[in-house]
């Protein structure tokens, strides 16, 4: 199991509330949306060195992808169990 880390931070009051409200209303803890928008921007982060990378190597840079359709549910419900699987893939 991966271990967790307690911190603290400065937010804006009126950005917090809203955060807090958003959290409920997706039923989901506080603890775990946060942890998914750093997820998401280290992962933007690295997705953006990478391109970067391979610019500066190449010069060209392609990318192909088919897009996937839901059937039912949310994209941001897919991409939480997707961490889910690889936490406890990387757990065992």
């Amino acid at each position: 199991m991966l271990t967790r880390s307690k911190t603290s931070i400065y937010v804006n009051d009126e950005l917090w509330k809203r955060f807090k409200s958003a959290s409920s209303r997706n039923g989901t803890d506080m603890s775990r949306m946060l942890e998914d928008l750093i997820l998401d921007e280290l992962e933007s982060e690295d997705f953006t060195s990478m391109l970067s990378e391979a610019a500066a190597k190449s010069g060209v840079v392609e990318l192909e992808f088919k897009p996937i359709r839901l059937r039912g549910g949310k994209v941001s419900d897919l991409v939480r169990d997707g961490r889910d699987e690889r936490e406890n893939h990387l757990s065992r």
